[in-house]
């Protein structure tokens, strides 16, 4: 009897046994009255209530869940919880070592679901709350792991790294191979940049100093405060009345002097020749990027403006759909600038993706953080990127946006305008219990009496 042939079977069958299953998905709308404030205004969306759908995964393990959530402002969060609740099928029962053994695998068989695909592929609603369930299953295995996500990325193998990304349909211009060998000189120095995170943090700009609904004032007081935390980058909306687009550029450089950054934000409102003809106004005020001067989609568009307007660069990406169009976006040389959103494109895995795709293309990566959640992602990405894959700061700068961050078990911690490493292990993006409770839709204490004040006879 072949008894090596028996024992390695058993042990097999044991680890399998003790492996944490996942056993429940549950899909959550949370929504906060932003709106009120004009927080998170800009020229296409002038009222947002920052809102999140979220995805929570739990085991069989007491206490072991991973959490995940993807953004969006208001109206419409419900559909991307009905979307969530559709990848049940592929989540639940699922044993978390198989799921570690081949990340890419796993992501596949989410992204690649036959009939949910007819309603993308790969974008849309559907991906959106792909990216929300992907994450919390990332979020698990680095709770398990007992590492923040950051960590847990960079301690991943090239060969770990690489079988996490699909690569169709981008290998024409980054092969697994190309990529491992990337990821590969940049080994030596992971421990000595994961030190020097820790010790300085990881550079940010501020955007809310600078929504569009925000009065003069408004904008000149939160210019001083933002001074006096240390921040040197700021981000103003733009899109609006011309004149008033001067006005308030000339009012946020008055306020942060000559020697630091001022980058404005169009929010796609503009058409091409539009564009031009406004950041050709806006240059007198030294203007470091234009961002989504266009519709997100047109990669042909940006490269016309690109063009025009450098020095001035252009920052685009946190609305590109997945790793195809982030592609296009680079061969066209029509980024400076690369925005990569945390919950827009499909969770870590394609995450890692648009940062290869970056570095093989050098073009700094500079995540999009401005909406409920997105900064706690982004700090993972953004280390991830400067330990393991370009072991570069130049040019690079993470978004950073002051609200709600109160909400989450573990908020963002900053520091003299840099991104501070998180410590708690996974993601980051758990919501408090009292949160839930209070801003839940319909249904939380917030939401409730709203509609009841709502339904009241006027006297």
């Amino acid at each position: 009897m072949n008894w090596k042939f028996i024992d390695k079977f058993q042990g097999i069958a044991e680890r399998r046994v003790m492996a944490p299953r996942i056993t429940e998905l549950v899909a959550r709308d949370i929504r906060f009255p932003t709106s009120d404030f004009a927080h998170g205004s800009d020229a296409m969306n002038p009222d947002p209530d920052y809102s999140a759908a979220t995805a929570t995964v739990l085991t069989d393990v007491a206490n072991l869940e991973g959490h995940g959530l993807t953004f969006t402002i208001g109206r419409g969060n419900e559909i991307c919880v009905l979307a969530i609740r559709a990848f049940e099928r592929h989540v639940v029962g699922r044993d978390l070592d198989e799921v570690e053994a081949d990340l890419g695998a796993f992501w596949r068989s989410l992204a690649g679901d036959s009939q949910l695909r007819w309603l993308g592929p790969e974008k849309g609603v559907i991906h959106l709350a792909l990216a929300a369930v992907v994450n919390a299953v990332w979020d698990l295995l680095a709770r398990r792991a007992g590492k923040p996500l950051w960590k847990y990325l960079s301690d991943m193998t090239p060969e770990q790294l690489v079988r996490a990304v699909d690569f169709r349909h981008i290998s024409d211009v980054l092969a697994p191979d190309a990529a491992r060998e990337m990821l590969e000189r940049k080994l030596a120095g992971r421990s000595a940049r994961e030190a020097e995170l820790l010790t300085s943090g990881y550079p940010a700009y501020v955007t809310s100093a600078g929504w569009l609904g925000y009065t003069e004032d408004t904008i000149r007081r939160r210019c001083r405060e933002a001074i006096a935390l240390g921040w040197t980058h700021f981000k103003l909306k733009v899109g609006g009345d011309r004149e008033s687009d001067r006005q308030r550029c000339r009012i946020v450089r008055e306020e942060i002097g000559p020697d630091r950054k001022l980058m404005v934000d169009a929010n796609q409102v503009w058409g091409v020749d539009e564009a031009i003809e406004a950041v050709r106004e806006l240059a007198e005020f030294d203007l470091w990027w234009i961002e989504e001067p266009t519709s997100p989609d047109d990669v042909l568009g940006h490269a016309r403006i690109a063009e025009a307007v450098r020095p001035i660069g252009v920052a685009t990406g946190e609305h590109c759909q997945n790793r195809v169009v982030v592609k296009q976006f680079l061969q066209a040389g029509a980024v400076d600038f690369l925005q990569i959103d945390g919950c827009r494109l499909g969770g870590v895995n394609e995450v890692i993706a648009a940062i290869l795709l970056a570095a093989h293309f050098d073009v700094p990566v500079c995540p999009h953080a401005g909406g409920v959640g997105l900064c706690e992602h982004v700090q993972h990405f953004s280390a991830f990127d400067y330990i393991c894959v370009s072991g570069s700061l130049e040019n690079r700068i993470t978004e950073y946006a002051d609200h709600l961050h109160e909400h989450f078990v573990h908020p963002v911690q900053m520091k003299g305008g840099r991104y501070c490493l998180p410590q708690a292990v996974g993601l980051g993006v758990e919501f408090r219990p009292e949160s839930i409770e209070q801003f839940s839709f319909p249904d939380g204490v917030l939401w409730r009496e709203r509609s009841r004040r709502s339904r009241a006879p006027s006297r």
